[in-house]
């Protein structure tokens, strides 16, 4: 009776505390491999080419990865290709990856009850978990069915005949953590980018980002998104973009990896035993590589040595001498005072991107001036190039200084903003190491006490854990079971709840109807669509606009939609959501309580203090637009319909869908295919053939301001219009010369303030108004309406004027 009891308490061990040593490529349901067991629990494809186990990545940290299998074995630089849990390594005591009977596929941390990462397949079916002759790990029903596998969810790799997901390159050589650099498809456009992600800015490098699709060889008119490498070393994606190894062939081993530098590159190796080669890459000089140095600094590229340097610009020295990608910091402090600024030369340099805007045809003075009325002008590129025979030269004021590099091909100069008394000192180039990349690895401060105990002690303690297996064994089933079915019927659930969580949802058509009672409730119209209100599921209060372009393709959809969801501002307008239903376009806002700003004019709520106000905040959101976002985003429909005022009066631009949406340091292609925008806040450019800027913007928001400090319309001054309308020039000239001329021909009247403040401000204030700000707002105001765009003020300046006088 005893020795049955033994045998029978060593089989409940054996089911409650499973172990798998095998190298086979199976791992079955109910087993694990231990990360104390690295040479033992490891998976290898039947080929013997790939294998997948515990990989130590630092000081007591692993993660579960797949690598090229090496002869001899070099378990210390394996070539990585697949990792699961690249961003929360675990502890080198105790953890485990586990099939359960439920078939989802866990990693569990030290005691085994924190998940680090799963699957997520539970189901009834009975399943192993394969690595396959490709180097894919699969999750396999005994039906065949794929329940899970890590193509697809790439780290940084692409193996051969493997579809495209994105790619996101480590965080340095030694650091296999997410890091700066990402390959994938565009989401507005359909083609493959290369793009830079960094901790204060990104940007797209790769194709060059001032080619249009079609100069690049792409093509966007597929929007099936897929790219494949195959075994012969030929790539080719569904935007047209194709290359071929230069040793294209029957080779054994390839792989297409995004490295730490941000490059992509094509590997290949014959056996085992060799050493793999770069048969392709996108980029030969890496300079061109935007952020590989930090912001204000520079990137120098020698083409014999193949090594490149980095070195702060003068007056900036580093912020952190582990890591270049963090850049350089200004030595001085800056100043707005243009007579206290000098600037200098650096030549054949060039830092692409985050400009004030680009001026072709200025004179080199005029660019330097240009600057010094910008406070935040950091400095500027002057670069010129032959069109025709003919030397075309052009200015970009920088607010910003990155993705620096300089070349003795690039025909430009970059003007250096310093302090006048400030002495400076070219600092020494600094090679640009692996390890001075963010290499440091990552360590795990936790330590565990050595066991004393002999092996008796360890014998009853394998015995007590067989007798408290076998009473929770039933437990343990019975709640596996009751979690599975409530995975399954809350998943649905669970991603519903995520998206809210974020913020930015894709509603059903019917779900819209429902929130707004079968659209019953309009609460505005324009030419855009119609806007009803609308109470969602989680009880919050929605503004639900219906767009009237129901022909408009999914694709054009998405791509507005990624416009407005990519800013983020106190003064704009939060979507939360949208609609992309067949031929039904919405989108989904959040519901200002008091409307629009034409509303409260005409119901003559407003005092003084609270139209100062919104003049300040509708500037403050229009110069994020114009300036802080990553991309320039003209609105080119600014009116006092779409400027609406939250429970305390706080206004909110809205009504991105005439927007254009430019990349920085790409204004060279400034024509708009019509004209756009509302009769009586139309800029002269729409008419005189002058190129499209944030200018017109700025003429917007003048008329706008003279119509809250007015009380008049510039629709009715001089002929009463419809609504967005493609005007013609003389009816856009007729309505231009009304309020402007009326306001203008009053202050002439008159160098009082005092006096022509009375005759022009809105009689329903009755007087009771501060005339300095109010005469500030006006001089303002009359300043953004000018006739020559290059007259009026940036919506940057605009802000810094009223806020020195709030």
């Amino acid at each position: 009776m005893a020795t049955f009891m033994f045998i029978f308490y060593a089989l409940s061990l054996a089911i409650t505390c499973p172990f798998s040593s095998s190298n086979s490529d199976t791992l079955s349901a109910g087993s694990s491999l231990s990360v104390e067991k690295l040479n033992a629990d490891v998976l290898t494809s039947p080929n013997g080419v790939f294998s997948a186990g515990f990989h130590p990545v630092g000081e007591n940290a692993y993660c579960f990865a797949v690598w090229f299998n090496d002869e001899p074995p070099n378990n210390k630089n394996r070539t990585i290709v697949w990792i699961a849990n690249r961003d929360q390594p675990v502890n080198g005591k105790r953890s485990k990856l586990s099939l359960l009977t439920t078939n989802n596929l866990i990693l569990t941390d030290v005691t085994g009850q924190n998940i680090v990462w799963a699957t997520r397949t539970a189901s009834n079916a009975v399943a192993q978990l394969k690595l396959r002759n490709s180097g894919n790990v699969v999750l396999l029903t005994s039906d065949k069915e794929i329940l899970w596998q890590s193509f697809d969810s790439p780290t940084d790799t692409l193996l051969p005949e493997q579809p495209l997901k994105k790619l996101v390159s480590s965080r340095s050589q030694g650091n296999f953590s997410s890091g700066f650099y990402q390959f994938h498809f565009d989401s507005t456009d359909n083609l493959l980018r290369l793009l830079y992600n960094g901790i204060e800015h990104s940007s797209v490098y790769w194709p060059p980002p001032w080619l249009v699709s079609w100069d690049a060889g792409r093509s966007t008119y597929d929007n099936s998104k897929l790219a494949m490498l195959d075994s012969l070393g030929n790539f080719s994606s569904s935007d047209d973009f194709t290359f071929m190894s230069a040793d294209y062939g029957a080779k054994s081993q390839r792989r297409l990896k995004i490295d730490y530098d941000g490059n992509l590159r094509l590997y290949t190796r014959s056996n085992a035993s060799g050493g793999w080669i770069v048969s392709w890459q996108a980029f030969t000089d890496s300079c061109k590589i935007h952020g590989i140095c930090g912001a204000n600094s520079l990137c120098r590229y020698n083409r014999h040595s193949g090594i490149r340097k980095c070195s702060c610009i003068p007056g900036y020295k580093m912020r952190d001498h582990t890591d270049w990608s963090k850049g350089c910091e200004p030595e001085f402090k800056p100043s707005c005072d243009k007579n206290e600024s000098k600037f200098l030369r650096l030549m054949n340099t060039e830092f692409y991107g985050f400009d004030y805007g680009f001026f072709p045809n200025y004179t080199l003075r005029a660019c330097q001036d240009l600057c010094l009325n910008l406070c935040k002008c950091v400095g500027y590129q002057y670069s010129y190039f032959k069109v025709r025979d003919k030397f075309s030269f052009n200015c970009y004021p920088k607010m910003s200084l990155v993705n620096g590099y300089q070349s003795s091909t690039f025909f430009g100069d970059v003007y250096l903003r310093l302090p006048k008394n400030y002495s400076y000192s070219y600092p020494a180039d600094n090679e640009l190491r692996c390890s001075k990349n963010g290499s440091t690895r990552v360590l795990l401060p936790r330590t565990y006490p050595k066991s004393r105990a002999n092996d008796l002690v360890k014998f009853i303690l394998w015995f007590i854990c067989g007798v408290g297996g076998i009473e929770m064994v039933c437990f343990l089933l019975v709640w596996c079971f009751l979690l599975s079915k409530s995975e399954q019927d809350s998943g649905a659930d669970m991603r519903e709840y995520l998206l809210a969580a974020t913020g930015f949802k894709r509603f059903s058509f019917s779900e819209l109807k429902k929130a707004t009672q079968n659209f019953s409730k309009e609460i505005g119209r324009g030419a855009g669509g119609i806007v009803y209100q609308g109470v969602l599921l989680d009880s919050r209060v929605a503004a639900i606009k219906k767009l009237s372009d129901a022909c408009q393709g999914e694709a054009e959809f998405l791509a507005e939609v990624n416009t407005i969801g990519r800013v983020n501002h106190m003064n704009l307008i939060e979507m939360w959501g949208y609609c992309a239903e067949g031929k039904h376009r919405l989108l989904v806002y959040e519901y200002l309580e008091h409307g629009s700003l034409s509303e409260n004019l005409s119901r003559n709520v407003l005092d003084w203090k609270m139209r100062f106000e919104i003049a300040l905040g509708t500037a403050r959101g229009l110069a994020y637009l114009h300036e802080e976002c990553l991309e320039w985003i003209l609105h080119c429909d600014v009116k006092p319909h779409n400027i609406l005022l939250g429970s305390d009066f706080k206004p909110k631009v809205a009504d991105f869908g005439m927007s254009k949406l430019l990349m920085r340091g790409e204004l060279k292609d400034q024509n708009f295919s019509r004209i756009r925008g509302t009769r009586g806040y139309m800029a002269p450019e729409w008419v005189t053939n002058q190129p499209i800027t944030s200018k017109v913007d700025v003429y917007s928001y003048g008329i706008v301001v003279l119509e809250m400090l007015t009380g008049k319309s510039s629709t009715t001054c001089v002929v009463h219009a419809n609504n967005n309308i493609e005007g013609t020039e003389e009816s856009t000239v007729e309505n231009r010369s009304g309020l402007v001329k009326w306001v203008r021909e009053k202050v002439y009247e008159s160098s009082e303030r005092e006096t022509w403040l009375g005759q022009v401000m809105d009689p329903l204030m009755q007087g009771d108004y501060d005339s300095e700000k109010m005469g500030i707002l006006m001089e303002v105001a009359l300043k953004c309406v000018e006739e020559e765009k290059d007259a009026r003020p940036t919506m940057s300046q605009v802000v810094e004027i009223l806020q020195g006088h709030d």
